[in-house]
């Protein structure tokens, strides 16, 4: 069998610290989950490092696990050293997608360990006794926060949101898992029809006439509480934007981030002989 070096499969060192290793293992499952990452091996790669965070988010199984020494390359051919026994935890537990490497060090892993579920269809997988779950939440459901519902197989649980919630965001619920461990919500936020999200700030569109552009005139704007009235200067390029402070996301601090609203100016497709006679002047006039 093959060696592997669950440090380097995590990217971290050997001495780091466990909050290191469960930063590492969130990005990293995050980007090869099958659901997000279509690629050649994404779904390898992903087993591969939940294995490497069952070992090494545990202390004692990361312990047993440093034994084998630093001498070892990833990939390199393995046996176990002689007079190496493996570590029965119990019970006939299914190690699924454990590999023989795994299972050379650790044995039985007596149910502790089930297989991998999928964690962004809206089902929960179980790591050891922790579970992780999706919430996807409107815009306007994140901006006025409160209490949601999240549904977790038969189980309905309470998610009280913070202010300052953003796309990807993380709420831990302490001891609400059924095997008694925590519950990591990752948050998500919908599409929204009228504003593009980055992070704090929304983006948004308005469409004007060419003339109203040229001369410059009051524009009506949609904001997450309303609509508001913006003066839009005379000359506006196509596709320059203009701020509008404090009308984005809430904060964490109680502050709000910004809105930019992107003038897109539309030419008329068709104009009649007095439009077209007026034009021309226009254009005899120059700029």
């Amino acid at each position: 069998m093959k060696y592997k070096d669950y440090y380097a499969i995590l990217g971290v060192s050997r001495e780091a610290k466990p909050e290191e290793i469960r930063k590492a293992y969130r990005k990293l499952s995050k980007k090869y989950h099958p659901d997000v990452n279509k690629e050649a091996g994404a779904e390898e790669k992903y087993k591969e490092i939940n294995e490497a965070y069952e070992v090494l988010k545990d202390p004692d199984k990361r312990q047993r696990y440093d034994t084998l020494g630093m001498n070892w390359q990833q990939g390199e051919d393995f046996t176990p050293p002689p007079g190496w026994e493996r570590v029965d935890f119990g019970g006939n537990g299914d190690m699924g997608d454990f590999s023989e490497f795994f299972q050379s060090i650790f044995g039985n892993t007596g149910g502790r360990f089930n297989r991998f579920e999928d964690i962004f269809s809206g089902r929960h997988r179980t790591v050891n006794r922790d579970t992780e779950a999706n919430l996807t939440l409107s815009l306007e459901d994140v901006v006025e926060a409160g209490t949601h519902t999240l549904l977790l197989g038969n189980r309905k649980l309470s998610v009280k949101l913070p202010k300052g919630i953003t796309e990807g965001s993380r709420i831990t619920l302490p001891g609400k898992s059924e095997g008694g461990g925590d519950i990591y919500v990752n948050v998500h936020i919908a599409k929204h029809k009228r504003f593009t999200i980055d992070r704090y700030d929304l983006l948004c569109e308005v469409h004007v006439p060419v003339w109203d552009a040229v001369l410059g005139k009051d524009i009506t704007v949609e904001t997450l509480e309303g609509y508001v009235e913006v003066k839009m200067p005379a000359g506006l390029q196509d596709g320059q934007k203009m701020r509008l402070r404090g009308k984005g996301m809430p904060k964490r601090d109680g502050s709000r981030g910004d809105m930019y609203v992107r003038v897109r100016i539309d030419i008329p497709r068709r104009v009649n002989e007095q439009q077209k006679a007026l034009w021309e002047e226009l254009s005899k006039l120059g700029l």
